[in-house]
């Protein structure tokens, strides 16, 4: 399903999974674009995959991924 921002969420778990391979291990950067490739993976939309982003923690994932998500979106136009 294509989002409002031109690509479908598939697209962006695939950006989300390439930011996290190419951040180290165990950053901060590697768990939140890990989540939110996870998010994006297994969810319909850009508006369930930011619902689902509500619920990480620790805090300062949830706070990255959020940052993330708006990035990958942002980028989607």
């Amino acid at each position: 399903m294509t989002t409002h921002f031109g690509k479908d969420n598939l697209d962006l778990a695939a950006s989300a999974q390439a930011l996290a391979d190419s951040a180290p291990t165990g950053s901060l950067r590697h768990a939140a674009a890990k989540s939110v490739a996870i998010t994006f993976a297994t969810t319909r939309d850009a508006a369930q995959a930011r619902s689902t982003l509500d619920g990480i923690s620790p805090d300062d994932v949830r706070r990255a991924a959020l940052e993330l998500f708006d990035e990958l979106s942002t980028r989607a136009d």
